[in-house]
């Protein structure tokens, strides 16, 4: 098993993807620790921690009840469409640049200092293959979402050296309920499961990934 005697620590573990990333990481052996501002949890699949990630004091505290881990999956983010560019007002910007950005670099500020100590260990973040360019209606999530994916090369190149590998997914649509209610018409057969897309955060946590840094990796099923 890929995460056999491994901890893994998943962020967002309430939420649809990070469920299915927290039941694979079980699955292939790993102990996880599962985070969330929402305490809805599945009990079977490990520790639970109900934290506000936008807090960054919150974040240090939680991490500091933690204790040692291999590998920490940023999943926390979510997705709105908005109104155009020139009509993205502060609160719109904010709200992606916060769920997206500030919640993956407070989880990083907490995580990477005892992954260093360690010498080793895995991070996992999630852009999105959209956000390789900009979309109409989508400016404010499109630049936080290239905003992660930026700063995942940027800390893999800080951090490669020292025995942590820092890669993401680049998921197109994720198969979930409130994508198919928005859009009922789609044939969801060509959207990404969150199985599958879990399967592949997992290699990227497992040492089977130990030569690959700072990749983007794109997740897209046959969109």
């Amino acid at each position: 098993m890929l995460l056999e005697g491994k901890t893994m620590v998943v962020t967002g573990a309430a939420g649809i993807l990070g469920h299915a990333v927290a039941t694979a990481a079980r699955e292939q052996g790993a102990k996880v620790v599962l985070l969330d501002v929402v305490d809805r949890f599945d009990a079977n699949l490990g520790v639970s921690h109900v934290v506000n990630l936008m807090d960054a004091q919150a974040v240090v505290s939680c991490f500091a009840g933690i204790g040692p881990f291999d590998a920490l999956a940023n999943i926390a983010g979510g997705f709105a469409m908005g109104p155009t560019v020139a009509g993205t007002d502060d609160a719109d910007w904010d709200a992606m640049f916060d769920i997206n950005v500030k919640t993956l670099l407070h989880v990083v500020r907490s995580a990477v200092p005892s992954l260093i100590e360690q010498g080793r260990g895995s991070i996992v973040n999630v852009g999105a293959l959209g956000a390789l360019r900009g979309a109409g209606h989508m400016g404010a999530y499109t630049a936080a979402k290239s905003t992660v994916m930026r700063l995942t090369e940027a800390l893999s190149d800080e951090l490669k050296t020292q025995g942590v590998n820092v890669n993401a997914v680049l998921p197109s649509l994720i198969d979930t309920p409130k994508n198919r209610a928005d859009m009922p018409d789609a044939d969801f057969s060509t959207w990404v499961s969150p199985a599958d897309l879990a399967a592949v955060i997992c290699f990227l946590a497992s040492d089977s990934a130990c030569a690959v840094h700072g990749a983007l990796v794109p997740v897209n099923g046959l969109v």
